[in-house]
């Protein structure tokens, strides 16, 4: 009993999930590079086809509507076969999709590289449905905060790697195909080791069933962790997108500067909020936090609003700071009221993460019209402060 109470962030009801934990874990790198790179590829199209803010959000677009897409699919999937039906179903479209870069950089053609993203964006759908209520149920239900936010921090890892690799590449004339072709070739071999490992399939205490339970999971508490989770990845992918053009028209730096603080500055603290937030967790309630960290980052996104110069670079890695818990706890928060209904709530909340389509295209549009970049964070910076209302009123 003793051991168990120990080793209960793994351990449940005498069962040991400490390697299925770190197998799941594996994939979060493998998407969190696949959304980083987008930061370098909306500039990079921007002058490569000489096309519009707006336009090149369409990069986002891509990928996030492909989320709202196959959320629903993706879940029946997990629902019908299983969390590893769904893990292999999403790698093989990530690899289907990163590979078609290879005869795109032949075509060069804008529409193109938007499609592949689009069947990346509905291979990262499959994962993360899969990928993000499993890590939650495997161990003592109390420490679904910590283990999700621990999981996120190899995703951390791979927001890092993308904005490095893909700054160095593609802003020094590098072929863009390169880096989607090594990332194709490694998940589809990842897919291969996951069609041969066996993962235990946790059994939830109440299923989703077409009479009967559906107003369960639709209460007021779920709706409003939905709504908040679609507004922190639209603040998210928001910053993200338009980082490097804010850095770039409002402190003098160059496209591989700013690549690189994005990379090193930006995702490695978000690397580092992510493995303290779920140290801190272990001692602190986990909506406690989120408002803490929702505040902080809003504060900042004001000064990048109103601010100019070097000043706002630290204003972004504030934000970068606080943002680093808000997908998983958030995420944490909504199941746990979802009744119990996990998989079917985790299709609907990663439907959310179409909010990274809408954002841009908004920011991209402000920018564009109004003729400041500044002006566009205003949009993340309504998202955060919905953020912190949520977190505020949770129980």
């Amino acid at each position: 009993m003793k051991t168990e109470k120990q080793n209960s962030l793994f351990c449940y009801q005498g069962n040991n999930y400490l390697v299925p934990f770190l197998l799941i874990s594996s994939l979060f790198f493998l998407w969190g590079f696949a959304h980083s790179i987008l930061e370098v590829l909306n500039p990079h199209f921007q002058e490569s086809f000489n096309i519009s803010k707006t336009m090149a959000s369409f990069v986002q677009v891509a990928v996030y509507g492909g989320y709202f897409l196959m959320a629903l699919p993706a879940g029946y999937i997990i629902r019908r076969y299983g969390y590893r039906a769904g893990v292999i179903t999403g790698l093989l479209l990530y690899g289907i999709g990163a590979l078609l870069f290879i005869p795109g950089s032949r075509i060069n053609s804008f529409p193109f590289f938007v499609f592949s993203l689009f069947v990346i964006g509905c291979g990262l759908t499959c994962l993360e449905t899969s990928a993000n209520p499993y890590t939650t149920v495997l161990g003592e239900p109390s420490k679904a905060e910590s283990r999700i936010n621990l999981s996120q921090s190899l995703n951390g890892f791979g927001w890092i790697v993308g904005p490095l690799v893909g700054g160095m590449l593609l802003f020094s004339g590098g072929d863009i195909a390169l880096p989607y072709t090594i990332v194709g070739v490694m998940v589809l071999l990842v897919a291969f080791v996951f069609s041969k490992v066996k993962l235990p399939e946790i059994k939830e205490e109440v299923e989703l069933q077409p009479e009967g339970s559906h107003g369960k999971l639709w209460n007021t508490a779920f709706i409003l962790g939905v709504v908040a989770l679609f507004l922190y990845v639209a603040a998210q992918t928001g910053v993200n997108s338009f980082f490097i053009n804010y850095m770039v028209e409002n402190s003098g730096t160059t496209h591989t500067q700013a690549s690189q603080w994005l990379g090193f500055g930006g995702m490695g603290l978000f690397v580092f909020g992510r493995l303290t937030g779920g140290w801190v967790m272990n001692f602190f309630r986990a909506r406690r936090l989120l408002l803490i960290y929702a505040v902080l980052a809003a504060l900042a996104t004001a000064v990048i609003v109103l601010g100019k110069g070097m000043i706002t670079l630290a204003a972004f890695f504030m934000v970068y700071l606080c943002e680093s818990i808000m997908f998983p706890t958030i995420f944490s928060l909504a199941l746990r009221d979802s009744g119990g209904n996990t998989k079917m709530a985790s299709s609907i909340l990663i439907m959310t993460i179409v909010g990274g389509a809408v954002a841009p295209l908004m920011m991209g549009y402000i920018a564009d019209n109004t003729g400041s970049m500044p002006i566009a964070f205003v949009v993340p910076l309504v998202c955060y402060i919905y953020i912190a209302g949520y977190a505020l009123m949770k129980k």
